[in-house]
């Protein structure tokens, strides 16, 4: 399984989460701790958000761990949001193509996880893209084409309705074609204004995560697994959550993969931890 950490709020360097961290990104790179395996070496991203409504990025197949450019592009690098990713391939090769974050205009996305049977459900998948957004597929991996499925179906307008309908005509095709729907999907993705992630599995076993909140004005943290061991500071979303970090701090929703369903918001439960 694949390690990710995402930022928002006031500008920070990116080694302050990829890096300068006891438990950072590059170092879950190749020691994760809640992961089924400690490893994600096959390849890493950065994207990030500045004076440009597109995001900057950049990847390579090399393992976190190894390549000094990250090292040297984290500590010079400043911004207010960027999502950051070490792989741990389970389908696709290794490639540059198929490293995280993918980027489409405004938009970039991550993910941990994966699909059930995903190259049976691969062509009928892509046939439901329009011609840009299918010309704009250029890796192999279940990941990116979750990604481009909810552009097509409407992540501009509504993200997180967006990302439901994704999940639940994969979860019908899946059904249709005779294979037990399973998709365990935790990701975030950014119009370089909100933060979004979800945490959902069809058999409620999806990949971790974790938030905290981190600088001095508000800003929040969104990782796979804790960079620091203060377990206080960092609280674990729940299955089946929705979490959107915008100006005004940190809100979770239910997550309901209903087609055209918009998630509604958690109920309050007086035992549960708050930001």
């Amino acid at each position: 399984m694949c390690r990710w950490a995402a930022y928002r709020g006031e500008p920070l360097f990116l080694e302050d989460i990829v890096s300068s961290p006891a438990h950072s990104l590059i170092e879950q790179s190749h020691c994760a701790t809640r992961a089924k395996t400690a490893t994600n070496g096959d390849g890493f991203g950065i994207a990030w958000y500045g004076d440009r409504p597109e995001p900057g990025r950049y990847r390579d197949i090399l393992p976190a761990w190894s390549d000094c450019n990250l090292k040297s592009i984290a500590r010079q690098i400043r911004s207010p949001l960027f999502l950051a990713h070490v792989r741990a391939a389970t389908g696709g090769g290794t490639r540059r193509d198929n490293c995280h974050p993918f980027v489409f205009g405004r938009w970039s996305f991550m993910h941990n996880g994966q699909i059930n049977g995903f190259e049976q459900l691969r062509r009928p998948m892509e046939s439901m893209l329009d011609n840009d957004l299918y010309a704009a597929r250029t890796g192999t991996t279940d990941s990116e084409l979750l990604f481009l499925l909810a552009l097509q179906f409407g992540l501009d307008r509504d993200p997180l309705a967006a990302m439901a309908e994704t999940i639940a005509f994969v979860e019908r095709l899946s059904d249709h074609m005779g294979t037990p729907p399973l998709i365990r999907f935790t990701a975030a993705f950014s119009d370089g204004h909100g933060l979004y992630a979800v945490r959902y599995a069809t058999d409620w076993r999806a990949p971790t995560l974790y938030a905290a909140p981190m600088g001095r004005a508000g800003g929040y943290c969104l990782v796979s697994e804790p960079l620091n061991d203060d377990d206080e500071a960092w609280v674990e979303i729940p299955d089946g959550t929705a979490v959107i970090v915008g100006e005004n701090g940190i809100d979770m929703r239910v997550f309901n993969p209903v087609a055209g369903a918009e998630p509604a918001p958690m109920p309050a439960r007086p035992s549960a931890r708050t930001f």
